[in-house]
């Protein structure tokens, strides 16, 4: 693992939600941990992660200087924002490529690698095979603003959108240059093998997120427990000789810190 830097997600210090306004204005629509972002990265430092991955709601609250401040005495540096929309409704994507912008424009300035976008609606009367085409279009599009910053687009596979299991994540990536950012428990989540499937799609990944997966009750769970083969993913990463940034996530835990810790600890045991 000597070529992997270690990054850890912020969403587990509160619960997940997104700013109310969105409701009626799109382009307010930006993902949102409820918690204490400045206690979430000293805890995430504290466990021996280098990096932080933050929603793009939590990010924007943040003026440039005192985020590089924060960052700076807890010795991150911030790896990515997570933004995402629904892609597939022509008349609103301007305004969620809009909100995307923002946040894009905001890690650049931070001087983060990466933009990652999940998302793909699904409508209430079916999926129609046109929304693969518009998602697919959309994502090149957060792919060139992405790169007009000088960050690397991933797309993030997602259970409750159009794109979960192995055969929808083969379509999409037919359809668009974007990268893949695979999680490892949505596809594990959604009947996919995330070993396999690293392996399908090695030349589309350049950033990786890794969480555990529990069947039954439905958990995410740290890297050392659940139902996710993870020494396999590790093996396929290591096969495929990825080299980057990796992040781990865990959306809901108790203790939060202790969750961080437990997959650090996993990581630099394997």
């Amino acid at each position: 693992m000597s070529d992997w830097k270690l990054a850890y997600q912020a969403n587990c210090w509160g619960n997940l939600g997104g700013n109310a306004e969105g409701v009626t204005s799109i382009t307010q629509l930006s993902y949102r941990t409820f918690g204490d972002m400045d206690r979430a990265c000293a805890e995430i430092a504290a466990a021996g992660y280098t990096g932080v991955e933050l929603f793009d709601g939590n990010l924007l609250d943040y003026g440039v200087t005192d985020f590089r401040t924060m960052l700076k005495n807890n010795g991150l540096a911030l790896v990515a924002a997570y933004s995402g929309a629904n892609f597939i409704f022509d008349d609103i994507l301007p305004e969620e490529l809009a909100r995307i912008t923002r946040a894009a424009d905001r890690a650049a300035e931070l001087d983060a690698p990466h933009l990652v976008v999940g998302g793909g609606a699904k409508r209430f009367d079916g999926v129609r095979d046109t929304d693969y085409d518009k998602l697919g279009a959309a994502l090149d599009r957060v792919k060139s603003l992405a790169e007009d910053r000088n960050l690397t687009a991933h797309y993030h596979p997602h259970l409750s959108t159009i794109v979960e299991g192995p055969e929808e994540v083969r379509r999409i990536f037919g359809l668009t240059s974007i990268d893949f950012c695979p999680d490892t428990a949505h596809l594990a989540a959604a009947g996919g093998d995330p070993a396999q499937m690293i392996r399908e799609h090695a030349d589309r990944i350049s950033y990786v997120h890794l969480k555990g997966f529990q069947k039954e009750p439905f958990a995410f769970t740290p890297l050392d427990r659940g139902d996710v083969p993870m020494d396999g993913i590790i093996a396929a990463l290591r096969e495929t000789n990825f080299a980057g940034w990796v992040c781990t996530e865990l959306d809901s835990w108790d203790d939060p810190a202790a969750g961080a810790r437990a997959s650090i600890d996993y990581l630099n045991r394997v």
